[in-house]
């Protein structure tokens, strides 16, 4: 075959290799397949959409071993010196359609508060944004102006914790001295008397998934007090108890099989049902405080029926389909995943449905994890520690991918963009850092605030971001 300037070209060199596609879950597209040699990540997003009959041409990224595939197939055999014996396993991970901008400016500095800012988060369409802080009051912003909206008082003390319904109905606060308070985010009033039973402080707040219940009425909340509650706020009550840890629970989160996780200081992950709040299972492994526990569903569980379309819904019923549909697209045919971080410098991969026993053990922190987070698709999860590195880990095995090191102080929380290329962190030395997931490098730096940043939260329609800290002032971020 001669090339258009006459030279020859030696066709005999496109070898072929023998490729087995897989769903991240680890199940294959289908047999084993010869692919040639120079095909590359463009070729593959043809035969999988070929593959799986998708109506929508839809975007991947190709992993062999963790690594991203950005080359053709003999490149990446030649530089890795892959033998080519027996099948070479190449994971499709479906990409978010659309992508998000990461921040690089301040857009606002909004004063308000009288105390540090301790909690901050987005409502799940990303419209809305309240904050908590040690002044006691809770307070909604108007994310078109940039300036305060309401101010939610009726708090005796420090606001440690707050949580959106799924829905966007309500606000619950949970405070140092343990009552919770369920606003009206429309109005910034109370909805009702304080909900009391907590005799210490709220560690945690969780909504039921929308996917079960529509509109939303029920959530739990963790306490110091060694209690889980299960609250209703239509009959504005505790409805069940959940009792059994011996020491403080630090952490909890309703999944969307309609269980609940509750992580302790006394070292244990504990299954509870919901129906009478039975314990189902207990995971044990660490050997010192459980800190925190991430779901792999849980930026669908957050944001229920709403995505990035913004799409607003007419009736309960709607948004319930729509948000199970959301789930069952998101899970696939893999149980939820679990990871559970502490102050042990350890983090578990659980599978709760399938084992007591973790799937796996990730070390590597050189201090207490802070803060654990699934990636919104899954497939990976990130860490904060107090060694001052943030780090990643594959969503599936658990295996280490990833140090992100520059923060010069400890690590306090972490936050994804909701097309999951893209991890936020904030620290005690005062600053934000984006960080880039497929180079692994950092994508922006965000200094600004003048002391400790101790919430972040990224808007799940991935517009804006927002920090909060000891400095009082909340900070808002765009692209």
């Amino acid at each position: 075959m001669e090339t258009e300037t006459g030279e020859k070209r030696d066709t005999t060199t496109i070898n072929n290799v023998m490729c087995l596609l897989m769903h991240p879950d680890g199940a294959p597209l289908g047999a084993p397949m010869y692919l040639p040699q120079n095909a590359g990540p463009q070729q593959l997003q043809l035969i999988v959409n070929k593959i799986l009959d998708n109506e929508e041409k839809l975007p991947y990224a190709f992993y062999i071993s963790d690594e991203e595939l950005l080359v053709p197939l003999e490149t990446y055999l030649h530089k890795n010196k892959v033998s080519v014996e027996k099948a070479l396993p190449i994971v499709c991970q479906p990409q978010a359609i659309f992508r998000i901008r990461p921040v690089n400016r301040c857009s606002a500095t909004i004063s308000g508060h009288a105390e540090a800012v301790l909690t901050v988060a987005f409502s799940p369409d990303g419209r809305h944004l309240a904050s908590g802080s040690g002044d006691t009051t809770v307070r909604l912003w108007d994310l078109n102006t940039q300036t305060p909206l309401y101010t939610c008082t009726g708090h005796k003390n420090w606001v440690l914790c707050i949580a959106w319904s799924p829905d966007g109905k309500y606000l619950v606060s949970g405070s140092k001295s343990g009552e919770l308070q369920c606003w009206d985010p429309e109005t910034g009033k109370l909805s009702g008397n304080p909900l009391s039973g907590h005799k210490k402080w709220i560690t945690g707040i969780s909504w039921e998934p929308v996917h079960l219940s529509a509109p939303c009425r029920r959530f739990v909340s963790a306490s110091k007090d060694g209690d889980a509650r299960i609250w209703d706020v239509t009959l504005r009550k505790c409805v069940i108890c959940l009792t059994g840890h011996t020491l403080a629970i630090t952490c909890v989160k309703w999944g969307g099989d309609g269980m609940i996780y509750t992580g302790s200081q006394d070292c244990t992950i504990k299954v509870w049902e919901t129906t009478q709040g039975k314990l189902i299972r207990e995971l044990k492994g660490h050997g010192h405080w459980v800190n925190s526990l991430a779901l792999s569903t849980e930026y669908v569980l957050r944001t229920g029926a709403f995505d990035h379309t913004g799409k607003q819904y007419s009736s309960p019923e709607e948004m319930k389909k729509v948000a199970l549909e959301r789930y069952n697209k998101m899970r696939g045919n893999a149980p939820e995943r679990l990871v559970s971080g502490s102050d042990d410098f350890t983090m578990f991969l659980w599978e709760p449905f399938v084992s007591k026993h973790p799937k796996t053990r990730m070390t590597g922190h050189q201090q207490l994890v802070n803060h654990v987070y699934f990636s919104p698709d899954g497939q990976w999860v990130a860490s904060a520690s107090f060694d001052k590195s943030v780090k990643l880990w594959n969503g599936t095995t658990g295996k280490f991918i990833a140090a992100f090191r520059g923060h010069v102080g400890p690590v306090y929380q972490i936050s994804w963009s909701a097309d999951s290329r893209l991890l936020l962190s904030g620290s005690k030395d005062s600053t934000l850092k984006v960080w880039d997931i497929r180079t692994r490098k950092l994508k922006q730096d965000l200094p600004g605030h003048s002391d400790e940043v101790f919430s972040v939260d990224w808007s799940p329609d991935g517009e804006k971001v927002a920090s909060g800290g000891k400095d009082k002032v909340l900070k808002l971020w765009m692209g």
